[in-house]
């Protein structure tokens, strides 16, 4: 185990140091000057050529890189263009609404996606399989960000029972702070839930169908344990597979959900750094996403092995 998990971090760094290559080439390719546009009307042609020796944009698109990158190896990102401050400390700002945000969402999408696939699976072929089914397809065409307006409209605008947008601490008004999560994790978790929940009757489907569970009945257990005893605990594997890609999409994917709602998470600080041509604060953003993306990888291949006693890392 602890060999595999050594590669593994091998190959995250391989992957990281590819991510941060294109996602370099690709800023300094975007037309558009960040230190013109952070300047804005106060532009002077002395401090304009101050700033740009200032942050390296005079040296070799080489050289930037890998200045910026011996950097990064050292925990610093650069500075923003736009406002001065560290990336890091910009970005470390904004994690905990992203996390809380891709939890809260991930949490909603558990809850429908997982106990209706279960049961959509048992009772195949009756009507509350064919309304679940129907739901979830629904549910996965829908866009999360027209669902997100869709229920600013309904909740906030129309009863006015939550507020359309905005964020508060939840050190500073729990309940405000949970008030302005709901709206946001609805949006981007039923979504989530659907695709979780077509996963679980798909994984729960098979199991059923397996020579194993025939066995079990044959021997008289009820359908409880065979459920709880035999079919869930095989269709642990495809189920902790699609929960953990859409937790890597919860948490690098909200973009456009995080701008509606104007939740001042990483995607929002991501959007506005493109707008911005703050590079710095873009290039920090997309390698913390991507990181986190390939953290909760690892993460659930490690539980395969715990989940199921025959997966085996050597």
């Amino acid at each position: 185990m602890t060999g595999f998990v050594v590669r593994r971090i091998g190959q995250m760094a391989l992957a990281l140091l590819g991510v941060s290559v294109i996602v370099f080439a690709l800023i300094h390719f975007v037309p558009g000057d960040p230190v013109r546009t952070a300047l804005g009307t106060r532009f002077d042609p002395d401090v304009y050529e101050a700033l740009v020796r200032r942050h390296g944009l005079d040296r070799p698109l080489v050289i930037q890189y890998f200045s910026w990158l011996g950097s990064a190896l050292q925990g610093d990102l650069g500075v923003s263009f736009r406002s001065g401050q560290p990336v890091t400390g910009l970005v470390l700002e904004r994690l905990p609404a992203t996390l809380t945000l891709a939890g809260a969402a991930l949490a909603v999408a558990l809850v429908v996606g997982v106990p209706l696939g279960v049961v959509s699976a048992v009772r195949s072929g009756s009507k509350l399989d064919y309304i679940a089914s129907a739901v979830s397809q629904v549910g996965v065409s829908v866009p999360d960000f027209w669902a997100g307006i869709m229920y600013i409209l309904l909740f906030s605008l129309t009863l006015g029972w939550l507020p359309p947008s905005g964020y508060v601490s939840p050190l500073v008004d729990f309940t405000g702070w949970l008030r302005h999560l709901v709206l946001p994790a609805l949006a981007v978790g039923l979504v989530s839930g659907s695709i979780i929940f077509r996963f679980v009757r798909s994984a729960v489907l098979e199991a059923l169908n397996q020579d194993y569970v025939r066995m079990a009945r044959a021997k008289g257990l009820s359908r409880r344990a065979v459920l709880f005893d035999h079919v869930l605990p095989n269709a642990w594997i495809p189920i902790v597979t699609v929960v953990g890609l859409q937790l890597g999409f919860l948490l690098g994917g909200v973009v456009v959900v995080e701008i509606i709602f104007a939740w001042p998470g990483i995607g929002r600080l991501a959007y506005l750094a493109v707008g911005d041509r703050d590079f710095t604060v873009l290039q920090g953003s997309v390698l913390y996403i991507a990181t986190m993306f390939l953290v909760i990888n690892l993460v659930v291949d490690l539980l395969y092995a715990w989940l199921d006693p025959r997966v085996r890392y050597d």
